[in-house]
């Protein structure tokens, strides 16, 4: 005879609650399994989640391609740094975007999700194509809190034209909900926070309300003290992680603000308060989207690691040359080389970010094992700007059937709206077709059922 538990389950949606309309929501936790037999207690059913990551002005591709097919056995220079995590990558040669053509900075930005081609203009009446995260946001999106996320790294509030007669709404806006549509990303730790943390009211009404306190998590302390009297030991610590990072976040943001009254000269492409390092900030913002990614804020997030054009510079790397006039580099081989330098520190910020995930348990797996992840450009040699043999990480899926560990080296050039059509696929978003899709990607995935 079997034996049932007597406990209820915590809904998966459950938050802290604070004064005024503040929330935070929690991770996946064992008390949110269903009560089951005690003989066949199983983790909660994961979530899918949907990440996009893109990386400006392509790639030196001679130090981008690993060597080989298949098996990701040997990883290139630029890519070293995802040493760590290689059991969950795979690599994609030779992916192109043709309706990236006539060749642009601002098309590379533009088709990098929507493989559309955007209407050359210099006005108000852009017109490009909805967005795969935006497709899937209606989809696995409509049960959270944020349907969807968009983050940047650059607060550019430039208009008109930006490049060769395209409006500069193609390049500043990863994410379209339409044709018509581009959703502006936000690139302030702090605003960002109160999107994830504060619920309810304007921008302005959660950090105003926010900066009256010294800290979220004192705000719900009292419902997270009768939270934790009804959790068991192995929960407590996962609540206990998880708020200590919430925390910390707290902290860097605390201290970047800090630091401003420090720089009266910052960084014309950095809004003002946040960290004056470009890796500072950017793993802050990775930091985020773990926090809203383990409280299922949202499950589909865009990130743009800057912007085409952008004339930064990375003194983290050695290189002292702004991106955008280093991309241009004539074939001279010691320009490939520093341009070289600075895909890698692009790549080695996003590699650390799928380390934290796959560090961060939840269920039977990680963060890492449910979610997907792209991280790429809509270009791939930047001083001819072309839009094929595109520089393409996919990272996690174990959840969804993902191989991991291959180099997948195509002959012929594919639809980068393959692997789009893929990735929805494995999130439970079915289409038949993606602009310019030919099918899905095979090797990538075992067969559905398996």
């Amino acid at each position: 005879m079997s034996t049932f538990t007597t406990r209820t389950s915590l809904p998966r949606r459950t938050f802290l609650r604070g004064l005024g309309a503040t929330t935070l929501a929690l991770p996946l936790l064992d008390a949110m399994v269903p009560a089951l037999t005690a003989s066949a207690k199983t983790a909660a059913k994961p979530v899918r989640r949907l990440g996009y990551f893109f990386m400006p002005m392509g790639a030196d591709m001679s130090r981008w391609t690993p060597p080989g097919k298949d098996k990701l056995d040997e990883l290139s220079f630029i890519l070293d740094s995802l040493a760590p995590v290689k059991d969950r990558v795979s690599i994609l040669t030779n992916l192109e975007v043709k309706n990236a053509y006539p060749g642009t900075h601002a098309t590379s930005n533009a088709s990098f999700l929507s493989c559309a081609r955007a209407k050359h203009t210099e006005s108000n009446d852009y017109f490009l194509g909805t967005t795969v995260d935006q497709i899937a946001a209606r989809e696995i999106g409509r049960g959270t809190q944020l349907p969807s996320l968009e983050l940047a790294m650059d607060m550019m509030q430039t208009v008109g034209q930006c490049d060769n007669g395209y409006a500069c709404v193609y390049q500043n806006n990863l994410s379209w909900s339409s044709p018509t549509t581009p959703l502006p990303a936000e690139a302030h730790p702090r605003i960002v926070f109160e999107m994830l943390f504060g619920e309810g009211g304007s921008k302005a009404d959660r950090q105003a309300a926010l900066r009256k306190r010294a800290s979220l998590l004192d705000f719900v302390k009292d419902d997270l003290t009768r939270l934790e009297r009804s959790l068991g030991a192995a929960d407590r610590a996962k609540v206990g992680h998880y708020l200590e990072s919430v925390r910390d976040v707290e902290r860097r943001i605390q201290r970047a603000e800090a630091g401003v009254a420090e720089n009266p000269l910052p960084d014309l492409d950095r809004p003002v308060g946040v960290p004056a390092s470009y890796a500072e900030h950017a793993r802050l913002m990775f930091d985020l989207q773990l926090l809203a990614m383990q409280g299922d804020v949202t499950r589909v997030v865009t990130f743009q690691l800057a912007r085409e054009t952008s004339n930064r510079t990375y003194p983290e790397t050695g290189v002292v040359d702004p991106h955008h006039p280093l991309s241009h580099h004539g074939n001279d081989p010691d320009k490939i080389a520093r341009m070289a330098k600075i895909n890698r520190f692009h790549v080695a910020i996003f590699a650390g970010f799928l380390q934290k995930l796959a560090a961060t348990k939840e269920g039977d797996g990680t963060l890492l094992d449910n979610s997907l992840l792209l991280y790429g450009s809509g270009m791939g040699n930047p001083n001819v700007h072309d839009h094929v043999n595109l520089p393409i990480i996919v990272a996690g899926g174990a959840a969804g059937g993902m191989k991991g560990g291959r180099h997948l080296r195509y002959d012929q050039p594919m639809p980068l709206a393959n692997l789009h059509l893929t990735l929805l696929d494995r999130a439970g978003v079915r289409l038949e077709k993606f602009q310019d899709s030919t099918g899905k990607v095979d090797g990538l995935f075992e067969p559905l059922g398996i």
